[in-house]
């Protein structure tokens, strides 16, 4: 065999693990708008800075070998589009609340809707399963879903968001057979 230019032998990336479905105390690292044709939404970089998975994020960064790495622990708020819809309610609401978990969280500090002083911000991010679909792949990992105070993460008086399931998904290949077998008349047994 020959040699060739860049050989390095070590383990691949990949089969990472999720941060477990719970809540933690977090720093804000960074928040930014982003807008997208259906809306807007808050992007904020955060990190576990208590308990048992402290760093949590930095080390899964630092840990991914792959070339478009990113920093995976974000969370994602939809900002209002102030036309009166039920969605848009519902992300007054719980943009409220976000609102709400930073001032209680960070004594002194008020919103002056400049996401920018969100940055060394703490709070209390809750984690929640959800169900993620790439190509023909499909898993579940965990994502941030909720916001509390600081005390009352620490306290663990929160309810965690419910598992969020793909939706619309396929019924796979196997259980479609299995499904049109039960159904025969004439079974072979």
């Amino acid at each position: 065999m020959r040699e060739f230019k860049g050989f390095e032998a070590k383990k691949m990336g990949g089969g990472r693990e999720p941060l477990p479905v719970g809540g933690y105390v977090c720093e804000i690292k960074s928040a930014k708008e982003e807008t997208y044709a259906w809306g807007s939404v808050l992007v904020l970089a955060i990190e576990v800075v208590e308990g048992e998975y402290a760093g949590f994020w930095k080390k899964d960064f630092d840990n991914n070998d792959r070339d478009d790495k990113k920093w995976r622990g974000t969370y994602r708020l939809n900002l209002p589009s102030d036309d009166g819809s039920v969605q848009d309610a519902w992300n007054k609401r719980s943009f409220g609340n976000f609102i709400w978990a930073v001032e209680e969280s960070n004594p002194g500090y008020r919103w002056a809707w400049d996401e920018k002083t969100l940055k060394g911000k703490k709070l209390g991010v809750l984690y929640r399963n959800y169900e993620w679909a790439k190509d023909d792949r499909t898993g579940w990992s965990t994502e941030a879903a909720g916001a509390v105070s600081v005390e009352d993460c620490r306290a663990g008086k929160y309810r965690l968001p419910k598992d969020k399931p793909l939706k619309n998904k396929p019924i796979p290949a196997a259980a479609e057979i299995a499904e049109a077998a039960a159904d025969e008349d004439d079974l072979p047994f």
